[in-house]
């Protein structure tokens, strides 16, 4: 069994002034904002199709490994910084943005082959990812938390090296056998009670959420699964048809590696920002903003951050806290704030978690297998609640 959880044992802070000292600090943000953001996510998304289409015309020279890491960082870009910091509405409100770089339109319709292409809707990552994720962060509604969803293999009898490798595979294929179907079930299953927002918690309701006769699945397999699979394996590899079977056979198998590749980068940058014995999963909702605030800081880590390649190849997501207590910014007010906010946590002594993504990495894996286990919250509630 997995061991029992240790419980946060630093004082809280009176969240009143925590929520005023953030607040003020968003003002101040705010003025950061401008043009030069729309030009940087625009030039990510630009960037990502280069990388796509430079990858797939190396399958001219045969197999290669250069063409997949190519292609799958052109995904992971596309994911990690184009469409995570638009569907939050980083671009929303400046002066001449189109709508479909609006949180509202990005996506959405044919723009979802332009700008966001992958096994997820925009529509369905906006449900799972922007409204539960981000509004019950490592409580219970949200569907990303990885001691709950991984329950089956914490408390499973297999050896500690057979659950690594499943986690392996797990994370070799998460963004089609994980991401699609939740963020589907979230969407379809929307009027819902947002408790019962959590649709890949058992075995059970992981295959009705794949099965194509439930209305979850007709969607998953309609609007997620088989078109991308379209576009990924079908039309990028037909692009090379031109040059022979060979290329195309090799665009193909290139096509499949780029994918894994992709699930594997996303899923080391991604999953370990929630999880680990030193951040705090909470049984009950949390009330006032002073409140929610101190929640996204106590259960959310960084990386190491300000190297522009390492924000990169991290997609923004090493400002982990930042961007749970401002989803709405952009990566370069993210830049801005992470040295301010880092301050306000000590002013009020609360832990500002910040370690390499692979030690955080290992750390999440330990929660996963069940060697590790979440910090339960402190006993006694937070000063001040608004």
């Amino acid at each position: 069994m997995p061991p029992i959880a240790r419980r946060y044992d630093r004082p809280l802070p009176d969240t009143d002034a925590l929520a005023r000292d953030i607040d003020a600090l968003r003002k101040e943000l705010d003025g950061l904002r401008g043009p030069a953001d729309l030009q940087q996510i625009r030039g990510f998304a630009l960037l990502a199709w280069l990388l796509l289409f430079v990858g797939l015309a190396g399958s001219l020279w045969g197999l290669n490994p250069l063409s997949p890491i190519l292609m799958a960082l052109a995904a992971s870009t596309r994911w990690m910084i184009v469409a995570h910091h638009t569907g939050h509405g980083a671009l929303d409100g400046l002066s001449g943005v189109p709508k479909h770089w609006t949180s509202q339109g990005f996506a959405r319709g044919f723009w979802r082959w332009l700008q966001w292409p992958d096994w997820i809707e925009a529509s369905a990552w906006h449900r799972e990812h922007n409204l539960l994720h981000h509004g019950y962060t490592n409580e219970g509604p949200d569907p990303d938390v990885v001691e709950a969803q991984m329950r089956w293999l914490r408390e499973s009898r297999l050896p500690v090296p057979v659950r690594y490798a499943v986690a392996f595979v797990l994370a070799a294929t998460w963004r089609w056998l994980y991401y699609a179907p939740n963020t589907t079930a979230c969407l379809v299953e929307a009027g819902r009670n947002r408790a019962d927002a959590a649709p890949l918690a058992d075995s059970a309701t992981t295959l009705r959420t794949w099965s194509p006769w439930t209305p979850v699945g007709r969607r998953l397999w309609l609007h997620s699964w088989l078109p991308y699979a379209a576009f990924q394996f079908g039309l990028l590899p037909a692009l090379l048809l031109p040059w022979g079977v060979h290329a195309w056979a090799v665009g193909l198998l290139h096509a499949v590696l780029a994918d894994i590749l992709t699930n594997l980068h996303t899923f080391v940058v991604i999953v370990p920002n929630h999880a680990g014995d030193d951040l705090v999963r909470w049984p009950d909702r949390g009330r006032g903003k002073g409140t929610w605030y101190l929640r996204q800081i106590l259960g959310s880590c960084n990386y190491h951050t300000g190297a522009p390649v390492g924000d990169w190849l991290q997609g923004w997501l090493n400002y982990q806290i930042e961007h749970h207590v401002w989803p709405d910014l952009t990566p370069r007010q993210y830049t801005a704030a992470a040295p301010k906010l880092r301050a306000i946590c000590a002013k009020h002594g609360l832990p500002y978690v910040q370690q390499s993504v692979w030690q955080r990495l290992l750390k999440m894996l330990r929660i996963m297998t069940g060697q590790a286990t979440m910090l339960a919250p402190p006993e006694q509630p937070a000063n001040g609640e608004n």
